[in-house]
């Protein structure tokens, strides 16, 4: 292994092992590592001919004191959970869930970066249904796959603000769909959005698909925005719930301000003093401006990234790494 760490990006990297679990007739199997990256699977399995598959992405961090941390993986199973309930797929246990991470990173310890570099292990957890099948139905069969893999920083070097554009045009998901829920599906269909946006040196901001007067997701990110000592976020069906969010509502509350869930016009955006993305990828993403060619108007929010979008980021990161005290409990210490 010779991974040069201060030049990571968030790409995949090759690890040693990942790890496996299968599900027959309800019955799960141990978990296992294996060297093995590819599936053997029949060309008629349910992932492949009826989309049964649900996915999920967390992170170990390597901490300020050298201990590994991982961060809310019992969130990530509960979602993971209702994505399968949603898909009529089995629903991984918490307990297998966790004992499949904490194998991946054992195996695979040797790809923990280093404090300091930015970097850490994400673990993008796959479920898929495998029984084969050509009548329209759920299968029986499922496999939990844990895919590990050391990741840089989302910003390589300096924290800088995006640019979003509006669009009206495609919808992400229906507000009683799959949104609400971690599934291939969703981002394969945001895509015509996505990457016409990149075309443009933009990233793409969805609209409700039911009145397209309402903000959804930025990409394949929670929005927020900040409004004097106010957290704004979309309370929406259509809109996955984000774990980071989640996280970040409690430190803005601990912050002293107001969090409000609620439909967000576009135009409102007029009105903020910051907005973000936010995810485990970004952790938190700034938005400068948001163009919005519909209207033909341009929203300019803050040419650097504001003071509390910086704050927030900052009180997560410092949670994550072990620079501060884990007071909620957040990060599970692997000993290896």
């Amino acid at each position: 292994m010779n991974v040069k760490w201060d030049s990571l990006g968030f790409h995949y990297t090759e690890p040693d092992y990942i790890v496996r679990a299968e599900c027959h007739d309800g019955v799960w199997g141990e978990p296992y590592a294996t060297e093995d990256k590819y599936l053997h699977l029949h060309v008629s399995a349910t992932c492949l001919q009826y989309g049964q598959e649900a996915f999920e992405g967390l992170k170990a961090f390597r901490g300020v004191d050298g201990k590994i941390r991982i961060f809310r993986w019992q969130e990530n199973a509960k979602r993971m959970q209702r994505s399968a309930e949603a898909l009529y797929m089995a629903q991984p246990p918490t307990e297998l869930f966790g004992e499949a991470i904490r194998l991946a990173l054992r195996k695979n310890i040797c790809f923990v970066p280093p404090y300091g570099t930015g970097a850490t292990l994400y673990f993008r957890p796959l479920l898929i249904g495998t029984t084969p099948r050509l009548g329209v139905g759920p299968g029986r069969d499922f496999e939990l796959i844990i895919i590990p893999s050391p990741i840089g920083p989302y910003y390589p070097g300096k924290f800088h603000c995006t640019t979003f554009i509006v669009n009206r045009h495609i919808d992400r998901a229906a507000p009683q769909g799959t949104g609400q829920f971690k599934v291939g599906g969703n981002y394969a269909a945001s895509f015509r959005g996505t990457e016409a946006a990149h075309a443009m040196g933009y990233d793409c901001l969805f609209t409700d698909a039911k009145t397209h007067k309402y903000i959804d997701e930025c990409s394949a990110a929670n929005f927020i925005g900040i409004r004097g000592n106010e957290y704004l976020t979309p309370r929406s069906t259509a809109i996955l719930p984000s774990i980071t969010n989640e996280s970040l509502t409690v430190l803005a509350k601990e912050m002293g301000m107001k969090v409000t869930r609620r439909h967000i016009p576009v135009e409102e955006l007029a009105t903020l003093d910051e907005a973000a993305a936010c995810g485990t990828a970004c952790v938190l993403s700034p938005i400068d401006k948001v163009i919005d060619p519909d209207k033909g108007v341009t929203y300019t929010i803050s040419d650097e990234p504001g003071p509390i979008v910086t704050k927030l980021y900052n009180a997560l990161q410092d949670i994550q790494f072990g620079r501060t005290a884990d007071v909620h409990g957040w990060c599970e210490i692997v000993e290896c």
